[in-house]
C-alpha cells in the first residue's frame, strides 16, 4: 500500500512539473511574440521620414572614432561605424539595432515579472506595458544612445532581482559588466547606479554591498568608464563643460507638477495603475520587501530628475521595474471572480491608447495630415521636450526633415563658385545637425566636409580650411561681416516640416577671413 501511495505521489509530482514546464514555455512564447511585435512595429516604419538631427551627428562620430565625445561616450559611435560598413547605409540599416534593443526591453520586463513570482498574465501584462509605453515607441524609432541606455537599465534591474531572489552575490560581476557597457553608452546611467546603491543602503539588502563580489562588479564597471575619463582629461574636460551649460535650451520647461503630467502621458496613461501598484508592492507588501530597493531607486530618481529639470524621457527606463511589480498586484486583483472582466478590458484599453498615441511620436502619419490628426489629442500632445520653438510637427519628428534639401541648396551654392574658389571653399555650420547633414549627403554633391564649433565638431577642428572662401550656414550676417572682408547671401534654405530654426536660413559666401582661422577657432566653440 505504501509503495502504491509513493508511486501515485511520484506520478503527481511529475505531472505538476510537466504542467509547470509547459506553462513556462507558453508564457515565454507569449513574451517573445510581444517582443517580436515591438520589433516589427519599428521595422515597418524605419524607412519613413528622414534621418534625425542626432543620427547624422552619431554617424559622423562613427567616422571620427575616439574614446569619447563632448556629450556622449563612444558606444553609439562604434555602432554607427559598424552600420556604416553595411552596403546601402540606409535609414532601415541604422534603425534595426534600436528596434532590437526595444524588443529586448519588452522581453526583459516580462521576465522581471516572472522572477518576482508573476504568472503568465502578470508577465504578459508587464511586457505589454513596455510595448505600449509612448516614450519607448519614440526612442526606439531612432538610432540613438537612449535606446541602448534603456536596455542596460532594464537588464541591470533584472540581474539585481535575480541576485536578491537567489542570494547569488556573484551576479555582481555580470551586473558590473552591464553597468560598464552602460557607462560606455550614456553617462546618465550613473544616476541609476547611485539610486540603486542608495536604495540598497536604505533596506536590509545593504548586506549585498558588503562583499567582494560587489566591489569586483564596481571595479569592472569603472574599468569601462576609465578610458572616457582619460579622454576627457586629455581634452580639457569637455563633458563637464557641456553638462554645466546643458540647461540652456535643453532644460525641461515643465514645472514639478508638469513633469508628473509628462510621465503619465508619455509612458501611456493606462500604465499609471501599474506603476502606482508597483510602488505599493515594493513599499507595502511582505512579498515586495526584499526588493524594496527598486521602489527607493524610482523615488530617488524621480526627485533628482524633477529638481534638475531633466528631459522627460530620462526617467523612462525606471518604469519597467515598476511595471513588473505592479502586474503582480493587478494580476491578483483581477483574478477575483467579481473583477475578472477587468482583465480583457484593461488589456484592450492599454493597447488602444498605445495605438492612438503612437503616431504622435513615431514616423507613421504623412506629415501633411499629422496636424489634423493630432489636433484630436491637443496638437503635439501638450508635450515639449526642450525650450525650442516647434512647428507643425513636434521636435522628435520635425528634426527628421530638411537635411537633404539643405545640403542640395549648399551644393548649388558651392558649384556656382569659380573653380579656384571651389578648391579653397569650406562649409561652416552653426550646429551639429547641419554639419552632420553636409557630411552625410554632401558626397553626392562633391562637397567638402563641414566644420563647426558645436560640441565634438569643435574638437575635430577646422581641418584644412584656410578661411579664404567659406560657405556659412546658420550664423547671422552681422557676426560674419566682422570676421570677413566680404559676405554675400547666395541662397535661402527652406523646408516645410523641419524645425522653425532650420527654415528660411540664409547661406552666405564669405571671402577672406581677417584673422587666421586657428587664432579665432577657440571663439567659435559652443558646448550645448
Amino acid at each position: 500500500m505504501a509503495v502504491y501511495m509513493d508511486s501515485r505521489k511520484s506520478t503527481s509530482d511529475s505531472l505538476k512539473k510537466l504542467i509547470s514546464h509547459q506553462t513556462l514555455l507558453s508564457s515565454t512564447a507569449l513574451l517573445i511574440y510581444l517582443a517580436l511585435i515591438k520589433f516589427l512595429a519599428h521595422l515597418v516604419t524605419s524607412g519613413n521620414y528622414g534621418f534625425f538631427r542626432d543620427e547624422l551627428y552619431y554617424i559622423d562620430a562613427g567616422q571620427h572614432l575616439a574614446f569619447g565625445y563632448v556629450e556622449f561616450p563612444p558606444f553609439i559611435a562604434l555602432l554607427a561605424a559598424l552600420v556604416h560598413t553595411i552596403p546601402g547605409n540606409s535609414l532601415v540599416a541604422y534603425h534595426i539595432l534600436p528596434a532590437i534593443a526595444g524588443a529586448l526591453v519588452v522581453l526583459l520586463t516580462g521576465l522581471m515579472a516572472r522572477e518576482l513570482g508573476g504568472g503568465r498574465f502578470a508577465q504578459c501584462l508587464t511586457a505589454l506595458a513596455s510595448l505600449a509605453a509612448i516614450t519607448f515607441l519614440a526612442i526606439n524609432s531612432l538610432f540613438s544612445m537612449d535606446s541602448f541606455d534603456e536596455l542596460w537599465w532594464v537588464l541591470m534591474a533584472y540581474i539585481l532581482i535575480r541576485l536578491i531572489k537567489r542570494d547569488q552575490p556573484r551576479l555582481w560581476l555580470l551586473f558590473g559588466l552591464v553597468a560598464g557597457i552602460g557607462l560606455m553608452t550614456k553617462i546618465t546611467i550613473l544616476m541609476f547606479g547611485f539610486a540603486l546603491v542608495a536604495g540598497l543602503l536604505l533596506t536590509p539588502q545593504r548586506k549585498y554591498l558588503l562583499n567582494k563580489w560587489a566591489w569586483a562588479g564596481g571595479t569592472i564597471a569603472f574599468a569601462f568608464l576609465l578610458p572616457y575619463i582619460l579622454w576627457n582629461a586629455a581634452n580639457g574636460w569637455p563633458t563637464l563643460e557641456f553638462w554645466s551649460t546643458y540647461t540652456n535650451g535643453h532644460a525641461n520647461p515643465a514645472s514639478a507638477l508638469g513633469f508628473l503630467y509628462q510621465q503619465v502621458l508619455t509612458m501611456n496613461p493606462l500604465t499609471l495603475p501599474l506603476w502606482l501598484a508597483g510602488l505599493y508592492y515594493y513599499f507595502f507588501t511582505q512579498a515586495g520587501k526584499p526588493y524594496r530597493v527598486f521602489g527607493w531607486a524610482y523615488v530617488i530618481l524621480y526627485v533628482l530628475f524633477t529638481i534638475s529639470r531633466a528631459k522627460l524621457y530620462f526617467l523612462a527606463p525606471a518604469y519597467p521595474m515598476l511595471f513588473a511589480a505592479g502586474s503582480l498586484v493587478v494580476g491578483r486583483f483581477v483574478s477575483k471572480p467579481r473583477w475578472g472582466w477587468l482583465k480583457p478590458t484593461y488589456i484592450s484599453l492599454l493597447i488602444l491608447v498605445g495605438l492612438l498615441l503612437a503616431p504622435i511620436v513615431m514616423p507613421i502619419l504623412p506629415p501633411s495630415i499629422y496636424g489634423r490628426v493630432t489636433a484630436i489629442v491637443g496638437g503635439n500632445a501638450g508635450i515639449k521636450v526642450e525650450n525650442r520653438a516647434t512647428g507643425t510637427l513636434p521636435q522628435q519628428l520635425a528634426d527628421r526633415f530638411g537635411w537633404d534639401t539643405m545640403t542640395a541648396t549648399v551644393g548649388r551654392v558651392y558649384h556656382s563658385l569659380p573653380k579656384d574658389e571651389q578648391a579653397q571653399a569650406c562649409i561652416f555650420t552653426e550646429n551639429y545637425g547641419e554639419a552632420g547633414a553636409i557630411d552625410f549627403y554632401g558626397p553626392q554633391y562633391h562637397l567638402p566636409q563641414a566644420i563647426s564649433g558645436h560640441n565634438s565638431y569643435y574638437l575635430w577642428g577646422p581641418g584644412t580650411c584656410t578661411g579664404e572662401v567659406v560657405i556659412s550656414i546658420g550664423y547671422p550676417f552681422n557676426t560674419l561681416q566682422t570676421a570677413f572682408d566680404s559676405v554675400t547671401q547666395a541662397a535661402m534654405i527652406t523646408c516645410v516640416y523641419c524645425m522653425p530654426e532650420e527654415n528660411n536660413l540664409p547661406v552666405y559666401v564669405c571671402i577672406h577671413l581677417k584673422t587666421p582661422i586657428q587664432t579665432i577657432w577657440p571663439n567659435v566653440k559652443h558646448y550645448d
